[in-house]
């Protein structure tokens, strides 16, 4: 017992910033399916596994990378980066996100006949897709309850409306964004100014003990 308290003791812990630009280098390398998908890995990461960020803080960093100009998967590692650690921690998420990619991609395009003519690679590409959708479903599932949770009827109908609105209008997703921005700023200016929530459930009865 004493031998492994010992070596327990003398473990160095990883420094935060090695830890940060390996957990995007992996996430990044082994992230297929788009944007969403680094979402997800990251909030197991750096929500579950670290502890770094909260669940509410990762779904607004995730509604800030979709709203802004560029790459999801790049945006999100700003925003993860700059969260956990400033200006350097921005950086170092968008190296380790940026590197996989480009190594992967360029090795690729050298043999990209091959691989676009080949059956086999997309086989393996369809069942990648089956994966990918299950992940971003488990997240949407996560993130959803974290909505929920918080038992307030404006944030249900704005997320029953972006829902409506995105799947059976297909009215463009940075336009959701932008309104339930601009129905956040109002809600907040409103709650600034009288104190009170807008649209929040009473709390349970379990709760109120």
């Amino acid at each position: 017992m004493r031998t492994v308290t010992k070596a327990k003791k003398n473990k160095k812990p990883v420094p935060k910033l090695l830890q940060l630009f390996l957990s995007c280098l992996y996430i990044s390398a082994f992230t297929f399916g788009g944007g969403f998908v680094i979402v997800t890995f990251m909030k197991k990461k750096f929500v579950d596994q670290l502890h770094w960020i909260d669940d509410e803080e990762m779904l607004d960093l995730a509604a800030l990378a979709q709203s802004g100009p560029g790459a999801i998967a790049v945006n999100a590692a700003i925003m993860v980066g700059w969260r956990i650690d400033g200006f350097i921690g921005m950086l170092v998420a968008v190296l380790g996100t940026i590197i996989p990619p480009m190594v992967i991609l360029s090795v690729i395009s050298l043999f990209y006949k091959a691989f676009a003519s080949n059956r086999y690679v997309a086989l393996v590409l369809r069942g990648m897709q089956s994966g990918v959708a299950a992940v971003i479903f488990d997240v949407v599932v996560g993130l959803g309850q974290n909505v929920i949770d918080t038992r307030n009827v404006v944030y249900y109908l704005v997320m029953a409306a972006a829902f409506a609105a995105s799947v059976v209008l297909k009215v463009n997703v940075i336009y959701i964004i932008l309104a339930a921005a601009a129905l956040g700023l109002v809600l907040a200016l409103i709650e600034k100014k009288t104190g009170k929530t807008v649209g929040q459930l009473p709390k349970r009865k379990e709760e109120q003990k």
